[in-house]
């Protein structure tokens, strides 16, 4: 018998004090409705990120199937979506569910876990729910981010709960490949059970890296322990996303199982591991002066990271505090990208190679915008682009980007990629598309929180990383948010936190 198998995804990180959402933002990064879904995955640059194409690949791979797919909606991190783009989501994949009832024999969803709606704290959760109403007792695969906020729904509608492992992401292929190994397992007759720990721990974005540190520990040790138990199907280590301030926030362990003891017991020895490094879950960072200092009097070339306006958790990316002081203390050989300013790049656009003008920065931004400040410098247009470019190295590998106009600006010594559409710094593809050389710079600024590192890594190792403390709506200093709906206390925000 073909399996036939429903696809469908919801796939956006929500920061809870970014602007909401809009249908742009998906339509203008990914929304594939129907046969279009397989069309992308199987091309050679998606437009969607590595899943859906790993997925579609290993069911490939493995013998004949019938895809019936639905809607991939896929955006840049974001604020809360917008209640009635979401509804009209819901409803097509409802429509997608209830023609699919009695004609699918299994279910693979492309998930985030840390999306939000002005009216859901828990999207994903709904979606799932929504999809066993529907379909019933089907085998039922999710992958998920492993910056998700683990909801109780999320974790008990489905059968198997895949998360990424690396951070930056760079197994998401592997782990849409892995979903589907999963899926055929439970086509031929294997049933799963899953166990769920969540602790309170809230970590900063950049104390959950996994190449060194705390996360990486508890990661390797969840892997080790599947790899030498055979009734373990995955073991995820899910971080959390600070910024979705949810009732679900908190670090947690899944471990998807043939038997419920094996299960427990190893979500149990994850789950203290974690709790046992809770102190390291904290942030250092640079401040500004220091950052400054160091890019004009190392030795070796340095890659410094705007953490707090990251576009990849929500940020802007339009804050001008290290463009400012850079070009003020005469920071030479730098390059700093991308900003994020579509009334600037449209205006260089225009102007062309060569032009000299006053470039504004946010001049659209209300005045008194706490992180959006307004920034007038001389400037000469370098180069320009259309913006569509194929992602190099690190989580865009071989992903279609669209960034708009975009251009190049000389402000000193300092070369700097604004865009009219916005996207974090994590590939040199943004740089070397307008001819830019990384590799012959001494400073390079990118407003990304660690995806970068997975990009960069051929110019800058990680001694050569600065993360700078500058103010923005994903600063890695949590004490610095209003926090409304985070169960408290948790680390590292609050003194004291315990956990059984």
């Amino acid at each position: 018998m073909i399996p036939r198998i429903a696809l469908l995804g919801f796939s956006i990180e929500c920061n809870r004090f970014a602007p909401p959402a809009e249908r742009a933002d998906f339509t203008g990064r990914c929304w594939l409705e129907g046969e279009a879904i397989v069309t992308d995955a199987r091309s050679p640059a998606p437009r969607a990120l590595a899943e859906m194409p790993g997925f579609v690949a290993d069911m490939d791979a493995a013998g004949p199937w019938q895809p019936v797919p639905i809607l991939l909606a896929m955006a840049e991190p974001n604020g809360p979506v917008r209640a009635p783009l979401f509804a009209e989501m819901m409803a097509i994949w409802r429509t997608g569910l209830e023609a699919a009832k009695g004609q699918v024999d299994g279910v693979y969803c492309v998930m985030h876990g840390a999306g939000l709606s002005e009216d859901d704290l828990d999207p994903e959760g709904t979606i799932q729910a929504m999809v066993r109403e529907i379909l019933g007792d089907i085998p039922f695969v999710c992958s998920y981010d492993l910056h998700a906020n683990v909801s109780e729904r999320m974790v008990g509608t489905v059968d198997a709960f895949v998360g990424y492992r690396t951070n930056p992401h760079l197994d998401m292929r592997e782990r849409g490949e892995e979903s589907a190994q999963l899926l055929r397992r439970l086509l031929a007759g294997e049933r799963f059970v899953r166990a769920f720990r969540r602790l309170p721990i809230v970590a900063p974005t950049v104390s959950m890296l996994t190449a060194q540190g705390p996360y990486a520990e508890v990661i390797d040790l969840g892997q080790d322990l599947a790899a030498k138990d055979a009734r373990i199907a995955n073991v995820s280590v899910m971080g959390g996303f600070a910024y979705g301030d949810t009732p679900f926030n908190g670090m947690a362990v899944i471990v998807t199982a043939t038997d419920a003891a094996a299960a427990e017991a190893t979500a149990d020895t994850l789950a203290q591991a974690a709790w046992d490094r809770r102190a390291r879950f904290v942030a250092h960072l640079t401040s500004l002066d220091e950052a400054v200092r160091r890019a004009k009097e190392s030795p070796v070339p340095l890659a410094f990271a705007d953490v707090a306006d990251n576009p990849g958790g929500g940020g802007r990316g339009n804050t001008v505090w290290i463009l400012k002081a850079f070009h003020e203390a005469g920071v030479d050989n730098a390059l700093i990208g991308m900003l994020l300013d579509a009334p600037l790049a449209v205006e260089a656009h225009g102007l062309g190679v060569g032009a000299r003008f006053t470039a504004r920065f946010n001049r659209d931004m209300a005045a008194d915008d706490p992180f959006s400040k307004h920034y007038a410098v001389e400037a000469t247009v370098r180069a320009v682009s259309d913006g569509n470019v194929t992602g190099r190295r690190g989580i865009y590998r071989g992903t279609a980007m669209t960034l708009g106009r975009t251009v190049c600006l000389q402000i000193g010594g300092l070369s700097v990629v604004v865009t009219e559409g916005r996207a974090q710094c994590a590939d040199p593809v943004f740089f070397e598309h307008l001819g830019l050389d990384i590799g012959a710079s001494r400073a390079v600024v990118v407003k990304s929180r660690g995806h970068f590192r997975g990009g960069f890594d051929e110019f800058f190792k990680h001694e050569q990383i600065v993360e700078v403390d500058c103010p923005g709506l994903t600063s890695p200093i949590l004490t610095r948010f209003d926090w409304q709906h985070l169960p408290r206390p948790v680390l590292p925000i609050d003194a004291e936190a315990s956990w059984p």
